[in-house]
C-alpha cells in the first residue's frame, strides 16, 4: 500500500525572489525602525562609555583606583565591584604600558610600610605603602588595592577601604578625558 506524498515545493534561497504565486513580506513599519533606531543609540551610547571607562587615565595613572579607574571592592562602582582579583594592563602616560594589579580582600597584616589582603577565594599577597595610605585602616578592614609589581615586590598604587568606599590618603580616581560624559549624584 502506498501513501500520497504532499507535492514537493523548493526550499527558498536566502535573498532570492519569492516564489510565483507567494505574497513579499511587508517592510518594516515606523514603529520598528524607530525601536531599532533606539536600541541602535544605546548600544552605541553604552560602547562609548565602556571605552570611556577602559581609556580615562590621566597622566598620573598611578593614582587610578581600579581598571578604567573605577573604584572595585563589595560597594564599589561599576563592573568590577565584584572581582576579588586580578590583573590588567593600562597606559603609563607616556606612550607605554605597564601591568597593575588589583585585590580586593580582608587586612590580614597592617603597617606603616606594609599591608596585605586576603580575598574570599583566600588568595593573599603583601604590598608595599607608605604611611599615608596606611592611615585610617585597620586590620580585619575590607579595602581594594591597586598595585604595580617589579620582580616579587607589588607597590600599592591606591588603598580603598571596602567598607565606606573612602580613598586612602595615598591615591585617587583619575580624571575623565575633557569632554567625556560625566556621571552625578
Amino acid at each position: 500500500m502506498t501513501t500520497p506524498h504532499a507535492p514537493s515545493t523548493p526550499e527558498q534561497t536566502w535573498g532570492a525572489a519569492p516564489a510565483p504565486g507567494t505574497a513579499p513580506r511587508p517592510g518594516w513599519s515606523p514603529g520598528k525602525k524607530i525601536a531599532a533606531g533606539a536600541v541602535a543609540a544605546a548600544i552605541v551610547a553604552g560602547g562609548g562609555a565602556a571605552v570611556w571607562a577602559a581609556s580615562s587615565s590621566s597622566a598620573a595613572t598611578d593614582s587610578q583606583a581600579g581598571p578604567g579607574g573605577m573604584t572595585g571592592g563589595p560597594r564599589g562602582a561599576g563592573g568590577l565591584g565584584s572581582a576579588l582579583h586580578g590583573e590588567y594592563v593600562s597606559s603609563d602616560g607616556n606612550g607605554g604600558y605597564v601591568t597593575k594589579i588589583m585585590q580586593t580582600g580582608e587586612v590580614t597584616e597592617l603597617s606603616a610600610t606594609s599591608l596585605t589582603a586576603k580575598s574570599d577565594d583566600g588568595f593573599s599577597k603583601t604590598y608595599t605603602i607608605t604611611s599615608a595610605q596606611a592611615t585610617g585602616l585597620a586590620t580585619g578592614d575590607t579595602v581594594t588595592v591597586v598595585a604595580t609589581e617589579s620582580g616579587s615586590t607589588a607597590t600599592a598604587t591606591s588603598v580603598t577601604d571596602g567598607e565606606t568606599g573612602a580613598q586612602a590618603p595615598g591615591g585617587g580616581q583619575g580624571t575623565p578625558p575633557s569632554g567625556a560624559p560625566t556621571r552625578t549624584g
